[in-house]
């Protein structure tokens, strides 16, 4: 009989092993998706291939700004948000490596001691210990001490736990993505709002600039009306006009603020602890290539996440397909089991046992098959959005493209009106310095002058917003191993 069970074990295990190199369920495909053969705003597109593990660089040094790139490396060490997904990211790594635990025999040890009790007749019974005990309410009390050691494996002979594996593998991927685009996503919006600080400072210098101007036409409207040149309303334009600018000054201060304390807590630490010294220089505004290389779902984490997704959820259409089938699982167990401590470990008081264990749900009122089903809805609907997180990609890198076109456009014909507006103010001042013009006249220029200076300094503002929310739309950058050109 032993030599019959031995000639037939490794016969079951080869066939185990020959059933379970196939899986139930479908292998992954990716989605059949539309895309362009190229951007619409600009030539150069091709074709992606997802790649989100490509180094995207240090980006923000194209704006050629130390300290923006000392804040960026800040954030990527002390940003909360930053560490609550990391933390996420681990636990999809544990999950993994629980998946893969399922794979290997279960080993487990039990030692215990067990007293029991029965009830009896008019009898006389003996206790383990020897002493008898007699009468109609006479009970046979036991002992039991056990000592096992016990060893289980599922065989995975329908791809079940290798679709889990997968499943989990994929989950585990798509958190590292969402990671990535988590953290690319702070990185923009730091060096946006850093950008945005820079252009405040330089409104800043032009407004406290165009008070001093002010101030001084104020002092020659006053010594003209003191020598009976203009009238006293010119003096009170003067005024008004002076003020004005002043509360405008003044303005950018809590904005300023804001936009300071939005940094430090991107950055990890309370607003009081940081402290941003205005300059005078501005950032450098990158310049866009005349060709895109195809990077757009290269390069995008959440493009990649949103894919790994249904791979995950592919895997489990399998992983509840198998459920249709039976698991086979391959158990021992051996120990010691006697009714006395002394003896207790004894060969006499040996036992084992070792056997297959083929299990399979006959009836369960239709929860594989609404299982099933709840698998193959998941699956469609991780389809969807992962052909819709792919359209709004191609959506976001078309509009910033077209943005930033019109907006160098734009940028020509406004710095032409600035140029005219500095004419036209230098030219009325020195009438109004002799005397040919009245002051109403010097109020409007200066005005218009105002109005197309910050015009010029908020264009530039949108112009680096734009690039920036660009490069986050590229997945970080537009070529991964060249470093980007910047304007000068």
């Amino acid at each position: 009989m032993k030599a019959l069970v031995a000639y037939r074990l490794p016969t079951v295990l080869a066939l185990c092993l020959v059933l379970s190199a196939c899986a139930i369920g479908p292998d992954y495909q990716r989605p059949q998706l539309q895309t362009p053969a190229q951007f619409k705003q600009i030539e150069g597109w091709t074709a992606a291939v997802p790649g989100d593990a490509l180094e995207r660089g240090a980006w923000w040094e194209l704006y050629g700004d130390d300290e923006l790139s000392g804040l960026v490396g800040r954030l990527n060490l002390s940003n909360q948000n930053l560490a609550a997904s990391e933390a996420q990211y681990r636990q999809a790594r544990a999950l993994v490596r629980g998946a893969r635990a399922a794979f290997y025999p279960s080993l487990s040890s039990n030692a215990g001691v067990t007293r029991a009790g029965q009830g009896g007749g008019d009898s006389t019974l003996s206790t383990a210990e020897g002493f008898a005990v007699s009468g109609s309410n006479a009970a046979s009390i036991s002992k039991s001490y056990d000592l096992s050691l016990n060893a289980a494996w599922e065989l995975d002979i329908w791809g079940k736990l290798r679709r889990s594996l997968e499943s989990s593998r994929a989950g585990f991927a798509a958190s590292a993505a969402d990671l990535a685009a988590l953290k690319l996503s702070l990185q923009a919006e730091l060096v946006q709002t850093y950008l945005q600080l820079r252009v405040l400072d330089d409104q800043q210098r032009l407004l406290d600039a165009t008070v001093t101007a002010y101030a001084r036409s104020l002092r020659l409207s006053e010594n003209q009306y003191n020598a009976g040149i203009v009238p006293k309303s010119d003096v009170s334009q003067a005024l008004t006009q002076l003020r004005s600018t002043e509360a405008q000054a003044v303005d950018l201060k809590w904005q300023r603020a804001q936009l300071e304390h939005a940094i430090a807590v991107l950055i990890g630490v309370p607003p009081s602890e940081l402290s941003i010294a205005a300059r005078e220089q501005l950032p450098a505004l990158p310049v866009i290539p005349v060709a895109l290389p195809s990077q757009l779902l290269e390069r995008r984490p959440d493009v990649a996440a949103a894919e790994r997704r249904v791979i995950a959820a592919n895997a489990e259409i399998g992983v509840a397909k198998a459920a249709w089938y039976p698991d086979l699982t391959l158990s021992a167990s051996g120990g010691y089991r006697g009714s006395s401590f002394a003896d207790w470990v004894s060969l006499p008081n040996r036992f084992w046992s070792l056997g297959p264990d083929l299990a399979l749900s006959l009836f369960d009122g239709g929860a594989r098959r609404a299982e099933l089903e709840r698998s193959e809805a998941a699956y469609d609907q991780t389809v969807a959005q992962y052909r819709q997180a792919v359209l709004d990609s191609f959506r976001e890198v078309e509009d910033y493209l077209v943005q930033l076109r019109v907006l160098e456009q734009e940028a020509v014909f406004q710095q032409q009106a600035l140029d005219a507006a500095r004419e036209s103010l230098r030219l009325i001042e020195n009438q109004y310095r002799a005397g040919t013009v009245d002051f109403n006249s010097v109020v409007n220029v200066q005005a218009t002058a105002l109005n197309n200076e910050r015009s010029n300094l908020t264009l530039l503002g949108s112009r680096l917003t734009a690039s920036v929310q660009l490069i986050a739309a590229l997945g970080g950058g537009w070529q991964a191993e060249a470093p980007l050109e910047v304007a000068q």
